[in-house]
């Protein structure tokens, strides 16, 4: 008999934990609407789903900065390489996340050199001697560390440059843009 009471009290409070539980779960849950795309975050990103492509960011489009610039469509990097140039990482990786890994728009991503007469703020930069070096005739994103922060297109290459702690937010807000989600 002292068994089956101590089954019943167990039993009755897992059924209350799991309840409690779940309350507390939906309190943590985060989901963002942003014209009409609803955002999910999971894990310290925020995942969105738009017609067939499934979008992972670092940032969702309420807590990046609006940046005024007009940008090609994704479909103009479609069954295309895209060369790409960064100084951060972590903003290279949104790239990649969101062109190849996750939705395969782009053939193939290759690291590269921009060719110096192509580049808008004729700035030198540093890059491997065994990259190639392509120009604005290709498809190509290159991501600088500078104190002003824009986005700019120039033919089929876009210049993402802003400063270190926001150049994943300024790669976003291009990735909101080029995607359709900002409007």
């Amino acid at each position: 008999m002292i068994v089956g009471i101590i089954l019943v009290f167990v039993m009755f409070g897992s059924v209350f934990g799991v309840i409690v539980n779940s309350f507390g779960q939906d309190k943590d849950k985060k989901d963002v609407e942003y014209n009409g795309i609803e955002f999910v975050e999971q894990n310290g990103f925020w995942f969105a789903s738009r017609g067939n492509f499934n979008f992972v960011f670092r940032n969702n489009p309420e807590q990046v900065e609006e940046i005024d610039s007009e940008l090609n469509y994704f479909n103009s990097y479609e069954g295309k390489p895209l060369y790409v140039y960064s100084e951060d990482d972590e903003a290279e990786v949104e790239i990649l996340r969101n062109f190849f890994y996750e939705n395969q728009i782009v053939q193939r991503v290759q690291p590269a050199c921009l060719n110096e007469s192509a580049d808008i703020f004729n700035k030198t930069s540093e890059c491997d001697a065994d990259f190639p070096v392509k120009n604005c005739e290709n498809n190509f994103i290159i991501i600088r560390e500078d104190n002003n922060t824009e986005i700019v297109q120039n033919k089929n290459c876009v210049f993402i440059q802003g400063q270190k702690e926001n150049l994943t937010k300024t790669t976003d807000e291009f990735l909101f843009n080029v995607f359709g989600i900002r409007v």
